[in-house]
């Protein structure tokens, strides 16, 4: 399946019945190459990597790997310099950057370790960031700020600010944001890298109960215990895939 360069993909929703549907995630003989002749990094060398609608991947790899190449790939954050990335059977290398950015807004939600949450906006004006971008109404927008937030269970703290919660309610914020737009793929970078222990085993059963519901879920992770939690772990060495057992 294709599209021209200004359409979005029609990526599966969450809750679409897996083995029904083609890869949500095909990648092909991917490499991804910064600078030229002496100063060329060669971040990823050949990457293949096929998933499914309502998968739960963690990528693991040490500082340097490659790991947070791949994510803003597969986030539609950048583009391959060689080989081929569809995505829910279209060419990302096709699409022109605004169909990407679109992409990126209605079919990806992004959860990273620092939350990047507006510190004078309300957890609900937070939320509603990605409604804005995408041109939803006012009322429409809090009403979805509202829903996002009580799958999180923060909707009494709709008009509270991000200074006002604790680490773990923050980060919950920033999953709701992610959710937000009821994205098919979501893709958390070292997610509970900020939070101890017990908020982060917290935040990791909120993201089974997402895969739970059907939406895609990529980690992206050092540490063995948060990729534990995932059905498949793909292990990123030196922008090449080490292996890709199901966990």
């Amino acid at each position: 399946m294709r599209t021209s360069k200004g359409e979005v993909p029609a990526v599966p929703e969450a809750g679409a019945p897996r083995g029904l549907a083609e890869p949500i995630i095909h990648l092909t003989n991917v490499h991804k190459i910064y600078g030229s002749g002496e100063d060329e990094v060669r971040a990823l060398q050949g990457i293949s990597l096929t998933l499914d609608p309502g998968d739960f991947v963690a990528i693991m790899g040490p500082s340097g790997s490659g790991k947070s190449t791949l994510m803003h790939i597969l986030g539609c954050l950048d583009v391959p310099t060689e080989g081929d990335y569809l995505l829910a059977g279209t060419s990302v290398s096709q699409m022109s950057p605004r169909a990407l950015a679109r992409v990126r807004n209605r079919r990806v939600g992004f959860v990273f370790q620092s939350f990047n949450l507006l510190p004078r906006s309300s957890l609900a004006r937070n939320v509603e960031l990605p409604l804005l971008y995408a041109g939803i109404g006012r009322v429409e927008r809090r009403e979805r700020a509202v829903k996002a937030l009580q799958k999180v269970g923060l909707a009494e703290r709709a008009r509270s600010l991000p200074s006002q919660l604790s680490g773990g309610q923050r980060q919950r914020v920033a999953i709701a944001r992610a959710l937000v737009n009821d994205p098919s793929i979501v893709l958390a970078d070292e997610p509970t890298g900020n939070l101890d222990s017990k908020t982060g085993q917290e935040i990791l059963a909120l993201f089974g109960e997402l895969h739970t519901q059907g939406h895609t879920v990529i980690l992206v992770t050092h540490d063995s215990n948060v990729a534990s939690r995932a059905d498949k772990i793909v292990q990123i060495v030196d922008g090449r895939i080490a292996n890709g057992n199901e966990a």
